[in-house]
């Protein structure tokens, strides 16, 4: 009888513990606005590491233009990223004449704005100078050594040709977060060119990105798996749901892969979580064993009356 108890009470320890964890992680998410998953989603591995990569979002036309090994002179490629860059400048701004059409001063300042963004690219790009021109080379020289076989077979190069992609891609985020940077602020002067009218509808229009869509359901997800598993709510159904979680977060970094970071946490959650989920005692002492009980109480089968 002892063993049993104390077998309930460490089961209930355990999953208020891993409840807490992720209400408090998810609510942490939430709180941040500047919180993304995209460092998570960059930083991934394997052969998944391009599905994870997909909904990043992108400054331009990187991939087609810099990212690209074409033999494309490095000028021309920055040239057509600029290019790419300033059409999606100038779309925003299409899209919002289109909601709130603009007078003939607010147009000649909009227009001065954006050439002025322009130059501040230009500028940007211009800083760069030799570091953007080893990118490409180094960008082509990963294509070369990721598509020898030595690559995939001998341990050693299989980490450089990580270590090298981790760096690149770092670089890259920093440039965008400055072509970024410049595109925020010129947006702020668009929206200070208009009067609060005109700038609630363009509020209200603004499309979130997917990529802010997917932080937004895991969140509130890692929220409620929490607070369902500090209660004990539904305690097996969670469980298995923080496992999902959990295991698409070591499928990012797998560890026999060159270069992926330790997940050994993220495992032993997963082996507690599924200890809850597949003992018959996981949810005791939660809501789950009152409602069985209520339940079980209501709906149980009635006892007859023998009438004398």
């Amino acid at each position: 009888m002892r063993s049993t108890v104390l077998a309930v009470a460490a089961l209930a320890f355990l999953r208020i513990v891993i409840g807490m964890h992720f209400f408090l992680e998810g609510m942490s998410h939430l709180r941040d606005p500047s919180w993304s998953s995209a460092g998570f989603r960059r930083a991934a591995v394997g052969p998944l590491a391009e599905k994870y990569r997909a909904d990043l979002p992108q400054t331009g036309n990187w991939t087609g233009t810099l990212r690209a090994v074409d033999g494309r002179d490095t000028a021309e490629a920055v040239a057509d990223w600029k290019q790419s860059v300033v059409d999606g400048w100038q779309g925003l701004l299409a899209r919002r004449e289109k909601l709130v059409p603009l007078a003939a001063d607010q147009k000649g300042a909009t227009k001065a704005a954006l050439d002025a963004a322009a130059a501040s690219l230009d500028d940007a790009i211009g800083s760069w100078g030799e570091d953007l021109i080893d990118y490409r080379l180094q960008v082509a020289r990963l294509a070369t050594t990721e598509n020898a076989p030595a690559s995939k077979a001998i341990p050693y190069a299989r980490d450089r040709v990580a270590k090298k992609r981790k760096e690149l891609l770092s670089k890259e985020a920093g440039w965008m977060q400055q072509a970024n940077a410049i595109g925020e602020k010129l947006e702020g002067i668009w929206n200070g060119l208009l009067s609060a009218e005109q700038l609630a509808k363009v509020s209200a229009a603004d499309e979130p990105s997917p990529l802010w869509k997917a932080d937004r359901f895991v969140s509130w997800s890692l929220v409620t798996i929490g607070a369902c598993l500090v209660v004990g709510f539904l305690v097996k159904f969670n469980a298995m749901g923080a496992v999902f979680f959990l295991a698409s977060v070591v499928a990012s970094q797998p560890f026999w892969v060159a270069g992926a970071q330790s997940t050994y946490d993220q495992w032993v959650e997963i082996a507690a979580l599924l200890v809850m989920a597949c003992l018959p005692i996981g949810g005791w002492s939660g809501l789950d064993y009152f409602l069985k009980s209520c339940c079980a109480s209501w709906c149980g089968p009635k006892p007859l009356k023998v009438r004398g």
